[in-house]
């Protein structure tokens, strides 16, 4: 399940780094579906983080990668 969820992580990235932010993928728990993940650049911190995270990686990493649960941000 991790080299789908990278996959998918890889063509959100753009979007991200085109606001100056990023994303790196930590782990993925096949167990329960967790994926982690760490925001670096302007998105560490910064107050739309939580609806990037749910609303743009998560929603994608659900659609795409059957699975995958949650989304939790590792700092």
């Amino acid at each position: 399940m991790k080299e789908e969820v990278q996959k998918v992580i890889d063509e959100i990235r753009p979007m991200l780094q085109a606001d100056g932010g990023d994303v790196e993928l930590v782990d993925v728990e096949d167990d329960t579906g967790v994926v982690k993940v760490k925001l670096k650049g302007a998105c560490s911190g910064c107050p739309s983080a939580q609806i990037t995270l749910q609303m743009g990686i998560e929603r994608a990493l659900k659609e795409k990668v059957p699975g995958v649960t949650k989304i939790e941000e590792v700092r």
